[in-house]
């Protein structure tokens, strides 16, 4: 049964699904459902299984509220933050329309969010869709999705990803139902930032989602992909805290928040276990989607050199200092040493002479800047990058960007830090977490350059254009969003080389 029209009209439009009416409100003209289920909750019998479609309801529900957010990590506050809205209906959905009714025919964007895999949810007020909407026009989805251990978890008896496929389950509703809020579910572009970035990488290479989008955008992607031995001894990890097996039967009668607990204890040492599990465990990196040979064959580096997303548009962007953020999060900005910048480049750089690499490319940096340069460019900027590069050598099409514009906040200390590009591709630099980047001084520089994201954004959702030529292995041309934004050859070129022969494998368990 596919979406039928319903009217729309008034404060409270009105809009039927293929599983019952829902009311939402407007807001600045733009028509607004919050909460809509699209799978059934993923609790007792359905805990640790895939997603099932959500059941039929009569009536008209009303869609003006968030529904809850999935269990939560600690971190940044949000396991009290889910707390406060418990419940079990995690996978619901949220629509912005400026034109709802099954005539519209605008251009979709599907939003995933980030969070490292451990932590996000949809209804945090940075991702109000309500100005990207508007500024299309478009339609514009978000979405909740499983994270840490309930999406991740690798345990017997459970599907792998099981946060990648609620995803894909996602886009099967938008796909089944978009039209009847005034989308064009042959128009759907899916984008995502950081995890959520990866997310979108995934997609791209599951070949579960072929049908669902034709255009994608991965902001930051976060470059870690596990193989099935890792995620399992994370996971083990994880169930022993509980003094259990990593298995669904013996974890179904956890109750959800205390296994995130216990995915954050394991989180809180797991530089101890460098040994067993890599580089993850040295960046506290528990979860990630997982190369199962089944819902991810390949990493998506590997999918795209294979033509797997050629018929697809590809947009591609990170931040000119990724890890500064991460570095003052942890208490480290400016107090990064030579020994520890030393180590990590021996760590993180890529083969045995990555570390020498770096300091012959960037001679003036000092210690700091190189910390900040190998883990930028190990966890988000190199892998944003081959995704495009990946893309273009297999025939498709890409466009890339990065954003240089500095976060005003705490004195520019923080550069184009990681998450900055959120507020302003979402048009919500006013509110938020990410606000506190911009501060009140930056409110300004940062609309016109949100402005501007925004337009860039949309095109491509609409004519697979965001105003800039497309990326190839001669020009390397990107476009630059700053003060003043300018389209110029890919500036990060020192880095691009140190990579350009690392493949991104899966990461292995390191010792058995």
């Amino acid at each position: 049964m596919t979406a039928t029209e319903h009217p729309v009209s008034g404060e409270r439009p009105e809009v039927r699904t293929a599983a019952g009416a829902v009311r939402g409100r407007r807001e600045r003209g733009t028509a607004v459902f919050l909460g809509i289920p699209f799978a059934e909750p993923p609790v007792g019998a359905l805990r640790f299984a895939a997603p099932r479609p959500a059941g039929r309801w009569s009536g008209v529900r009303e869609a003006v509220a968030y529904g809850p957010p999935p269990p939560q990590g600690g971190h940044f506050g949000m396991d009290a933050l889910a707390r406060e809205t418990a419940g079990e209906d995690w996978l619901t959905l949220n629509v912005w329309s400026p034109d709802p009714g099954p005539g519209a025919g605008l251009p979709v964007l599907v939003w995933i969010q980030g969070g490292a895999y451990t932590i996000g949810m949809s209804g945090l007020p940075e991702y109000d869709g309500g100005p990207l909407a508007r500024q299309g026009p478009a339609v514009v989805v978000t979405f909740n999705y499983r994270v840490g251990p309930e999406g991740f978890g690798q345990f017997e008896g459970a599907p792998a990803n099981r946060g990648l496929l609620d995803q894909i389950a996602a886009l099967e509703w938008v796909r089944e139902n978009i039209r009847a809020f005034g989308g064009d579910p042959d128009r759907v572009t899916v984008f995502g930032q950081s995890a959520g970035g990866g997310s979108v990488a995934a997609l791209l290479a599951t070949g579960r989602a072929d049908e669902l989008f034709g255009r994608a955008v991965a902001q930051s992607a976060q470059g870690t992909f596990f193989t099935p031995a890792l995620a399992a001894d994370i996971a083990a990890a994880c169930a022993a805290e509980r003094g259990l097996r990593p298995t669904a039967a013996d974890l179904s009668a956890v109750p959800p928040h205390r296994l995130a607990e216990a995915a954050d204890a394991v989180g809180a040492r797991s530089a101890r276990c460098a040994g067993r599990w890599g580089l993850p465990a040295l960046r506290s990196v528990l979860f990630s989607p997982v190369v199962d040979g089944d819902t991810l064959p390949r990493t998506p580096w590997q999918a795209l050199a294979d033509g797997a997303g050629t018929r697809i548009a590809l947009l591609v962007g990170h931040t000119r200092h990724e890890q500064r953020l991460l570095t003052a999060l942890d208490g480290d900005l400016g107090q990064i040493g030579e020994d520890r910048a030393g180590a990590t480049l021996r760590t993180f750089a890529p083969g045995p002479d990555g570390a020498a690499r770096y300091r012959a490319a960037f001679p003036a940096a000092g210690p700091d800047e190189l910390y900040e340069l190998v883990l930028s460019d190990w966890l988000f900027r190199m892998p944003t990058l081959r995704l495009a590069e990946a893309q273009t050598a297999a025939g498709g099409r890409a466009h890339v960007c990065e954003l240089t514009w500095p976060a005003p906040g705490m004195d520019g200390a923080l550069g184009a830090c990681h998450g900055l590009d959120v507020p302003l591709v979402f048009g919500t630099v006013d509110r938020g977490q990410p606000a506190a980047l911009i501060g009140t001084a930056g409110a300004g520089a940062a609309a016109e350059l949100s402005a501007r994201m925004r337009a860039a954004w949309t095109s491509f959702a609409a004519h697979g254009d965001p105003g800039w030529p497309a990326y190839d292995e001669e020009r390397r041309l990107v476009r630059l969003f700053d003060t003043r934004p300018t389209v110029t050859p890919y500036p990060e070129e020192a880095s691009r080389r140190i990579w350009r022969d690392h493949d991104f494998p899966a990461l292995p368990l390191t010792c058995d």
